[in-house]
């Protein structure tokens, strides 16, 4: 296959997009096996659920990289650029990569059916993982889990972490249907860490791992997190393992569930580690968690005005988003600029964030599967009576929310990871300008 820039390879994936998603593991299969199954030369720990997956993702990463480990971290979707997705000890793989393991990739794509974005994207990771030695990876789930790309793995460990309505056209519309799909990555003998709160999908995640012989190791029963006396810092109370004085830097109470389940999954996975490495101790967890950093979720990005931008993208994440305005803003007047996509319950999104704005701005991503600003507006007229603007374009709508707040009000862009990531895109850009 001849060389082709970042630009073009990048254009070639984008293209894909219009014959959607597709799930099922035999094209995914055929591309590893003929790549020569890079996936089995590093051991993995897998995560699922409907939010926080980046999160406790991003956790796992920065510690095992602390602990001594060379880590993979594959994430998605991406905020600004592509190569986001590609994270080696902390870094993010070069455009070169990128066009190198697309090139080989494709090379591989000959089953009977057109490799997706997403299975290529996943393939790809899997390919630079293994190419650059990588140890320890940490895969993320895209939509579901049993028939997800990712599935293919045999990971040390998996994570599901919580779980609510979403996808529904490719999930189901219940939450057993739901937590059948996310439970699809249990996989025989091997352990599980969950979060999962709901009765009814948690019946269902006990049975797929009582079938499967893997233990099931749950948040609040067999583990948890507290503050501490000093708020600043928190308790991790595992199943044989105690660390006080944990501290993270992203905001937001939902955090310390996260925290936990990252925690719950480095106990399981400290006695499955060989080849000599060394113990998780509590200093690398400690300083793991402290510098952990996941960008467009509760970010600060500005100071005066303080602007927050946050991927909040359904109704699960919009109840955090609302806790959040509760504890840390309600001191200060706020602007909310949202987005939202056209498969959310915008509606109960709405009801939600809005009581806490003085104002809201409605624009839309580019993206073709963005709700009409014009929509959202009317929508929020019948039950918010402070003031409503519509602008189409998101960098404009960011622009004008800013300059537009005094120094001691708030900004916050939010309804979709599309709409926060060309916001940050354009943020990032002005401060460096």
């Amino acid at each position: 296959m001849k060389q082709i820039s970042y630009e073009e390879c990048l254009e070639h994936m984008y293209g894909l997009g219009r014959f959607g998603i597709k799930l099922g593991l035999d094209t995914i299969s055929q591309i590893l096996i003929n790549l020569g199954s890079p996936e089995k030369r590093f051991k993995s720990i897998h995560i699922a659920g409907t939010n926080g997956k980046g999160s406790i993702a991003s956790y796992l990463a920065s510690i095992l990289r602390n602990a001594g480990f060379k880590t993979g971290l594959y994430t998605s979707p991406h905020l600004v650029k592509f190569n986001e997705r590609f994270v080696i000890d902390g870094r993010q793989v070069s455009d070169d990569d990128v066009v190198e393991a697309y090139l080989a990739v494709k090379k591989a794509d000959t089953a009977e059916r057109q490799a997706t974005f997403f299975e290529l994207a996943t393939a790809m990771a899997f390919y630079l993982f293994d190419r650059d030695g990588v140890e320890l990876a940490i895969i993320e789930t895209g939509m579901g889990g049993r028939l997800d790309a990712t599935n293919i793995l045999s990971p040390e460990l998996s994570v599901i972490s919580n779980l609510s309505i979403e996808h529904t056209e490719y999930l189901g519309d219940t939450i057993e249907a739901i937590a059948m799909e996310k439970g699809g990555i249990i996989k025989p003998g091997v352990p599980v860490v969950t979060g999962v709160a709901q009765e009814q999908a948690l019946k269902v995640l006990t049975d797929i791992a009582t079938e499967r012989q893997a233990p099931l190791h749950l948040l609040g029963r067999d583990f948890h997190t507290s503050r501490d006396g000093d708020q600043k810092s928190f308790t991790y109370r595992g199943m044989e393992r105690t660390i006080p004085g944990v501290t993270t830097r992203l905001p937001g109470r939902h955090q310390l569930d996260n925290a936990a389940l990252a925690l719950a999954a480095v106990e399981l996975l400290s006695p499955t580690l060989k080849n000599g490495k060394p113990a998780i101790s509590d200093a690398a967890v400690k300083k793991g968690m402290s510098e952990t950093r996941w960008a467009g979720r509760l970010e600060k990005i500005m100071a005066d005005p303080l602007v927050v931008l946050d991927g909040a993208h359904n109704l699960a994440a919009a109840t955090n988003l609302a806790r959040f305005f509760e504890e840390e803003l309600s001191d200060r007047p706020l602007t909310l600029v949202l987005g939202i996509l056209d498969d959310k319950a915008f509606e109960p999104m709405l009801k939600l964030l809005l009581p806490w704005a003085e104002r809201v701005i409605f624009t839309r991503a580019d993206n073709k599967r963005s709700i009409d600003p014009d929509r959202l507006q009317q929508t929020a007229s019948s039950f918010f009576s402070k003031d409503i603007t519509v602008i189409e374009s998101v960098a404009e709508a960011v622009d004008h929310a800013i300059k537009t707040s005094s120094p001691k009000e708030a900004v916050c862009i939010a309804g979709s990871l599309y709409v926060a990531g060309e916001a940050r895109k354009m943020l990032v850009e002005e401060i460096r300008s």
